[in-house]
């Protein structure tokens, strides 16, 4: 486990797992929602109809394709709070994603690192799931590493999901107990 800053956040009350597709956000997301009793939002489900279709296409979104979800999603983070805190599920690919999410709520972000080779792998042999895998490059290419922003936790999305949510229930509750 690499841990960009050893101190998370001042009071946190949302995290943010993030990565590219295929790292598995959603199960590693319902893994530390579960660790923190915490509410889980998946944000695919943000997606507009029109995304989802450009998606199963396998035609990249662009930025402003994604400005309507983290709109929506940002939203959804303003409302946590600390007795209701919550985990989302996003890909926050590029810095100004994570921004506009941050200004909406006091949160850090779990960032799954995993090469293109597993990525590839998983998406091909997800079933059910509307990302095209002719678009994993280009998740690579939109990444902007955020290992060197506050508040993100970097694990390895191929860690055990009970390892990766015990990683980040210990980090987001480190604050609360010092």
């Amino acid at each position: 486990m690499n841990q960009s800053k050893i101190q998370p956040p001042g009071t946190m009350s949302a995290l943010v797992v993030m990565g590219v597709s295929g790292c598995g956000k959603s199960s590693a997301g319902e893994a530390i929602a579960r660790q923190l009793g915490w509410a889980l939002v998946e944000g695919d489900s943000y997606h507009s109809p029109q995304s989802v279709a450009k998606m199963q296409a396998g035609i990249a979104l662009t930025d402003a394709d994604r400005e309507g979800w983290l709109e929506r999603l940002a939203q959804r983070l303003a409302q946590a709070d600390a007795e209701h805190g919550l985990v989302l599920t996003c890909s926050a690919l590029k810095r100004k994603y994570r921004d506009q999410l941050r200004s909406a709520q006091q949160l850090g972000f779990v960032f799954l690192d995993l090469d293109y080779a597993t990525a590839l792998e998983r998406v091909q042999t997800r079933p059910g799931h509307f990302f095209s895998p002719d678009l994993v490059a280009n998740q690579f290419t939109t990444l902007e590493d955020p290992r060197q922003e506050p508040d993100v936790l970097t694990v390895s999305a191929t860690m055990n999901l009970n390892d990766i949510a015990l990683a980040a229930r210990q980090w987001a509750r480190r604050e609360s107990q010092a």
